[in-house]
């Protein structure tokens, strides 16, 4: 290919472009509390799940850390039976986008990268701890960033009214 042919090509690809470098498991944690009793429990166990999300710059331009928490937290009877909690983390380069659709983009679309990772995890050593498997529901990542790009806005109108 020649250089103005090459030069063209590279000109037509400016639109955004995504590329995943790595997953990886940043943190695990398992605790059974009140094992070995709590198996001896009866009743309906109650789950919560608490997920949380961080986005950390790795350099000045394109290349991010997402780290995508999740902690699950099982009760029966008001006594814990298990709680579990998976970090799990990408590298993501993306180039060209505008900061809106950067922050979309690792708003939404990373830890949608990243959320069957940690429930493969969760479910596992949720079983490992030698209880019933627990497969985490899907998430609405967009639903999600939506309601907090809402309340972001409403906190900012109520801020400036005071």
């Amino acid at each position: 290919m020649t250089e103005e042919n090459q030069a063209a090509a590279n000109a037509e690809n400016k639109g955004p472009m995504m590329s995943l470098q790595k997953i990886y498991t940043k943190d695990v944690s398992f605790e059974a509390p009140n094992a070995p009793h709590i198996f001896n429990e009866q009743g309906q166990p109650e789950i919560k799940l608490n997920l949380n999300q961080k986005v950390n710059k790795l350099d000045e331009k394109t290349t991010f850390e997402v780290a995508l928490t999740a902690t699950v937290t099982c009760t029966v009877n008001e006594k814990t039976a298990y709680l579990v909690e998976v970090c799990v983390a990408g590298v993501f380069t993306l180039q060209n986008f505008n900061d809106q659709a950067l922050h979309q983009t690792l708003g939404v679309y990373c830890p949608n990268v990243l959320f069957p990772y940690a429930r493969q995890q969760v479910s596992e050593m949720v079983m490992n701890g030698g209880f019933q498997p627990l497969m985490l529901q899907p998430v609405n990542f967009e639903q999600m960033y939506t309601q907090q790009m809402q309340q972001q806005a409403q906190q900012a109108a109520t801020a400036t009214k005071q």
